[in-house]
């Protein structure tokens, strides 16, 4: 029996599948300078969702990807490392339309000081249809996770609410990475609509505090508050809601009327982005296994510490082994 309140499919084969965003990260090796100054960088495949499934695949999950990678050398480089990591990429499409790779260059002017500068201009991961989505995937599947980046625009919204659609049909669990990119979305308000349309279908949500504000701004009466807004979740088919605070941490609601404040684990931090993709994979790989909700998130702590204290986010996304014997030395769990 589950001891988070979610219940998963064992006669499944498949663990998870991620839909979503396969990008190309270039990450500044020259940290703590401005990206003006920058000369070199390191490529990396990128995209949360992405970034999510290395990370639930490293943990020993079995897992796929549903998206669409450009007919060039950076779109053969995403496919070829999902596949040396253990993904399955049967429903990762090749574009035919001239589409491009996604790029994140990265800015690490300190630690705590970091951007990314997006190209998202006729990116392939936006072309892939609502045709090209797999149903027999996600019927195999036990937990499907989307992100609001392929929200951002047609054929790829529609591609979601196909897989949304497919997953309630076939009785997966359905977490929502809100991942909110402005750069893709044409007003606040289109993406109000698009991302309060696919949080009904989920019943995991992960966001900021900035994300769920976003997501209300439509709704004039709402309460502004976290409880307000995971009770307002819990109306739909919401069992778990986390609202992210940045450096003061995450808190955790239950459909159950449970809260739970997530514990920090020590890095030498290196960089802060990749620390919320590496969250999720922890902590949804420990509900997986059917770890109690605050346990889950120590898991997901843990992750991001060793994430943060590298140059990369996919490459660094931890094993088990890893994420064990960091919590050992901390604080003597495992």
């Amino acid at each position: 029996m589950s001891k988070n309140g979610i219940l998963f499919d064992s006669n499944k084969p498949n663990d998870f599948v991620a839909v979503g965003r396969l990008c190309i990260d270039l990450n500044a090796n020259e940290i703590n300078r401005p990206m003006e100054d920058t000369v070199t960088f390191t490529k990396y495949v990128g995209g949360s969702p992405a970034n999510i499934c290395i990370g639930m695949a490293r943990l020993g999950l079995k897992t796929a990807f549903v998206g669409k990678v450009a007919d060039d050398q950076m779109g053969r480089f995403i496919v070829r490392y999902l596949e040396q990591n253990g993904i399955d990429t049967r429903n990762v499409v090749k574009d035919d339309s001239g589409a491009v790779t996604g790029l994140a260059f990265t800015e690490i002017k300190s630690p705590t000081d970091c951007s990314i500068l997006m190209y998202r201009d006729n990116v392939a991961d936006l072309k892939l249809t609502a045709g090209e989505v797999d149903e027999a995937l996600i019927a195999s599947s036990k937990m499907v996770l989307i992100s609001g980046t392929a929200l951002a625009q047609s054929p790829s919204r529609e591609a979601v609410f196909q897989a949304l659609r497919y997953a309630r049909k076939h009785g997966a669990v359905i977490a929502f990475d809100l991942d909110y990119r402005p750069y893709t979305w044409t007003s606040d308000e289109e993406t109000a609509v698009y991302y309060n349309q696919a949080a009904e279908y989920c019943d995991i949500i992960i966001g900021t505090r900035e994300e769920f504000d976003m997501m209300e701004r439509l709704d004039q009466q709402a309460e502004r508050s976290d409880l307000a807004t995971a009770s307002a979740w819990f109306n739909h088919r919401a069992q778990i809601v986390i609202i992210k605070h940045g450096k003061e941490g995450s808190i955790a609601y239950g459909k159950d009327g449970a809260s739970y404040r997530a514990k920090s684990y020590k890095a030498q931090v290196v960089k802060t982005f990749g620390a919320g993709d590496s969250y999720a994979a922890g902590f949804l790989y420990s509900l997986m296994q059917g770890a109690p909700v605050a346990d889950s998130m120590a898991f997901g702590s843990a992750a991001a510490a060793i994430v943060v204290s590298s140059h990369s986010c996919s490459d660094a996304m931890p094993s088990l082994t890893q994420v064990r014997e960091l919590m050992a030395e901390q604080d003597g769990t495992n």
